[in-house]
């Protein structure tokens, strides 16, 4: 019997300074669970901020919907020139994100110091 989609993903948000917002996000990001994504990004995505961080070092499978959640949301932080970046080390992310050749849209790096590091 399959999970249940709230099981699937969850996304944990912090604020470790004024106006950056980490996203960490863990489990699996598909067509049942990518909203666990999409839906904070969307609400943290705000004028004011100065950047969003989002921490994919838990996720474990990315699929097409998951992608999606993150270009949409690269769209919007490029409207409101707003860095977004990416987090990300394992071959479970960083290979659909190679694959589909969104390596040169996203700001990848290793880890969440190297990322609040370039805000």
């Amino acid at each position: 019997m399959p999970e249940p989609a709230a099981t699937l993903a969850s996304v944990r948000v912090d604020q470790p300074s004024d106006g950056v917002v980490v996203l960490h996000v863990s489990g699996e990001l598909d067509t049942s669970s990518a909203d666990e994504l999409a839906s904070p990004l969307k609400s943290n995505l705000v004028t004011g901020v100065r950047a969003v961080v989002v921490d994919l070092l838990q996720v474990r499978f990315l699929g097409s919907a998951g992608l999606e959640s993150l270009v949409t949301g690269s769209k919007r932080a490029d409207e409101l020139g707003v860095p977004l970046i990416v987090v990300a080390a394992g071959r479970a992310v960083l290979r659909p994100i190679e694959a589909t050749g969104l390596a040169s849209v996203f700001t990848i790096v290793a880890t969440v110091d190297e990322a609040l590091a370039k805000v």
